[in-house]
């Protein structure tokens, strides 16, 4: 049996003893003399490799190493081929990002880089200060979080910002509970944003979640709110956020995707106040892929059944 494995991934030693790894470039087409393969990995491939997909004629599985599939899913697969995504490999990676992203807006990093770069010892940042100001939010101690979009990468950010104080909720499409966290149900969750400090996004790219988050959804987070969005760019509205920015509807954001990447150099989102932007850069690097590659190779072979399958 012969897989394909990106050369952006790195699988150190034997997958099976009966199968032969091929690496490839995920960013030009696959070789002609590779389109006997069996089994492909995914992972920061660009459109030339991803189309020569579904020309895999004898393909049976196909792994994903990125939580959301869309990309994946939007190809002509053959109906009969095993999908299986990346999920619970980000998770660690992302919270880190989330949390450092949310710290940034509640410790005002932007706002001290600036008074660095004036050679300023901001009164305004250090020294003593209110720990629940009545206008602005400054710390996780019994702020009010809300995460949406709560499977795995959502449950593990929970217990961390629940670690540093928060009083985190989750958003799923039904009530319950969820990793010992209380979940609100997508269409309650109106009634929520109001009481919110930190909304945290992290939705994947669906028809149903396209702008979520738009003008009216973001004229009920208080003034004083944040939002931190690592999920997907086309979860939020992005003129409406801008305009709530500039106005002062909410005090800031910070957004790791945008709904074009890379995001455009004549954006106006580069230069919209209180928005820090970074390039994608939550996850990148999965967290124990060799692992879940090897793994579900080996339940592939044994004919049981596999981590992560994609209902398609």
């Amino acid at each position: 049996m012969k897989i394909l494995v990106p050369e952006t991934i790195d699988v150190p030693g034997e997958l099976h003893p009966l199968v032969h790894v091929e690496r490839y470039d995920p960013h030009t087409p696959i070789p002609a003399e590779h389109l006997d393969a069996e089994a492909i990995v995914t992972w920061g491939n660009g459109p030339e490799s991803l189309e020569s997909i579904p020309k895999l004629t004898q393909l049976r599985w196909l792994q994903a190493l990125s939580a959301g599939v869309d990309h994946v899913l939007s190809l002509d697969v053959p109906e009969g081929v095993i999908v299986t995504s990346g999920s619970g490999l980000h998770d660690r990676t992302v919270t880190e990002h989330a949390t450092a992203l949310a710290l940034t807006l509640l410790r005002r990093m932007s706002d001290a880089a600036a008074a660095q770069e004036r050679h300023e010892w901001s009164s305004e940042i250090g020294g003593v200060q209110p720990l629940r100001p009545a206008d602005r939010v400054t710390s996780f101690i019994d702020a009010n979080v809300l995460v949406w979009g709560f499977g795995n990468i959502g449950q593990n950010l929970a217990r961390v910002l629940t670690l540093l104080g928060a009083n985190v909720r989750g958003v799923a499409r039904s009530a319950g509970e969820r990793g010992g966290f209380p979940v609100i149900a997508e269409g309650d969750i109106d009634e929520a944003l109001g009481d919110t400090d930190v909304l945290v996004m992290v939705l994947p790219s669906t028809d149903a979640t396209h702008h979520a988050l738009g003008a009216a959804r973001l004229a009920k987070l208080p003034r004083h709110a944040y939002l931190v969005n690592v999920g997907r760019g086309s979860t939020v509205d992005e003129t409406a956020l801008a305009a709530a920015l500039r106005s002062g509807e909410i005090a800031g954001a910070a957004i790791d995707v945008t709904e074009t990447e890379p995001l455009p150099e004549s954006s106006a989102l580069w230069d919209t106040r209180n928005l820090i932007i970074t390039p994608h850069a939550a996850g990148g690097r999965p967290d124990g892929a060799a692992m879940l590659i090897r793994e579900n190779l080996h339940a592939l072979l044994a004919g049981t059944p596999l981590r992560n399958v994609v209902e398609r």
